[in-house]
């Protein structure tokens, strides 16, 4: 009897021990796990697994006669390279400081001060401050004086890595009229730049290096809903063999093409207005699109809608998830080449990454102006050396992070698939 009480005790130690270790061991992975930095004392997490480069790139100001301008909406940006990275604005705005406070009043109820203190006091993409291609022949919305309120110039620089401006392809400023992504197919060795513009509703082509417009896939300035016209595409994403592009802001469809921009095959439907959106293969804005080359499939944001759908590369549904509740405004997808779904939600600042169940790895980010927060991210590129990539429409930027020594990999964004050169 006595050995048996023994052998209890011994056994409940045993297990009592185990429970222990194992209830330390969670409570330590549950205290390296939410940090991108494991064992890292104090701060917030502001940059998430980054710290940000500030003051890159150069501003317009600092070219010769540009002293009086600065970056217009910041739509997009592709590192080609740690030391050619291309950015897409919304042409120039007046390089004005931010005012100080005042209160304004018109008599007919309570003043309030302006600018709002801690928030940023110019929004680069609204307002008859902002610089739109409408302005220039009459066309879609009152935007204000050319020349004084805004320039429709140096709408795609490349950068260095410094941030020093190495090419301004001017000589195409003319063409576009909102130019919305740029990007390099990494399957292609002559690396050609493609440029997507939502409202000329078409997308161009170009040598790497600026000199020759090799194509335009769509009839720039008719829009339409067929094999040869598009209604504002928005994104476009590379596999091995072809070319799927997000169409778009007013069409529901996503369009495969071949690697010369010829038709292939479309799917898509409209669907209910109001964000409530349900049936697979319908869409909302359709502005987000990223390929998984591993698994064959194909993400597509559908912004309304609040979430990604996935499709196998013939447009056959598979699957998906919600980015959450009202005000989620997911503006892009990304993913590199470890399977990982990124996205910025304008609403919130943060950018999101999910595995490809759709369960939730990591978000940061933080609403502002300042250097590394964010105000309207619309594009996101990583370079061969890891360093991350933001353009903001808000902001009227684009800006450099690099990660952090010692962050977790999953916190951070893959580098892209690099097949044709590396």
């Amino acid at each position: 009897m006595r050995n048996l009480k023994l052998f209890k005790i011994i056994i409940f130690s045993f297990f009592t021990i185990i429970i222990s270790a194992a209830s330390f061991a969670q409570r330590r992975d549950l205290n390296d796990g939410f940090a991108a930095v494991p064992g890292e004392r104090g701060g917030q997490e502001m940059f998430g697994p980054y710290d940000i480069v500030a003051g890159w790139p150069q501003d317009i100001a600092d070219l010769p006669g540009h002293d009086a301008w600065t970056y217009g909406a910041g739509q997009s940006v592709f590192a080609e390279s740690p030391d050619r990275v291309f950015m897409l604005f919304r042409g120039e705005l007046p390089n004005i400081a931010r005012p100080g406070t005042f209160v304004v009043y018109d008599g007919n109820g309570p003043g309030v001060s302006y600018p709002v203190a801690q928030v940023p006091w110019r929004n680069a993409s609204v307002g008859p401050r902002s610089s739109l291609p409408g302005s220039l022949d009459g066309g879609d919305q009152d935007r204000g004086t050319y020349g004084l309120d805004h320039r429709w110039e140096h709408t795609l620089i490349v950068a260095n890595r410094d941030g020093e401006i190495i090419e301004e392809w001017t000589q195409w400023d003319h063409l576009f009229r909102r130019p919305h992504f740029v990007t390099i197919d990494p399957f292609d060795p002559e690396k050609k730049v493609w440029i997507v513009d939502d409202y000329r509703h078409a997308i161009f082509v170009f040598s790497n290096d600026g000199s020759e417009l090799l194509n335009t896939i769509g009839v720039p300035n008719e829009r339409g809903n067929d094999e040869s016209h598009f209604y504002r595409p928005t994104f476009l994403t590379f596999t091995e063999d072809h070319v799927f592009v997000a169409d778009g802001y007013i069409n529901t469809r996503v369009v495969k093409l071949d690697k010369d921009g010829n038709f292939v095959m479309t799917w898509g439907q409209p669907g209910e207005r109001g964000g409530n959106e349900t049936r697979p293969g319908y869409f909302n804005n359709v502005h987000g699109i990223a390929a998984n080359l591993d698994e064959g499939l194909i993400y597509v944001n559908d912004r309304g809608n609040r979430r990604v759908q996935i499709f196998d590369f013939d447009g056959n549904y598979q699957d998906e998830w919600s980015f959450g509740p009202a005000p989620t405004d997911i503006h892009l997808i990304y993913m590199g080449d470890d399977g990982t779904l990124w996205a910025a939600d304008r609403a919130t600042s943060k950018i999101l990454g999910y595995n490809p169940d759709g369960e939730l790895i990591y978000s940061w980010g933080i609403f502002g102006d300042f250097p590394g927060a964010f105000f309207g991210v619309h594009a996101m590129s990583v370079d061969q050396e890891g360093n991350f990539y933001v353009a903001e429409v808000g902001g009227g930027r684009v800006q450099k992070f690099t990660p952090r020594n010692g962050a977790r990999q999953e916190t951070l964004l893959a580098r892209p698939v690099y097949s044709a050169w590396e």
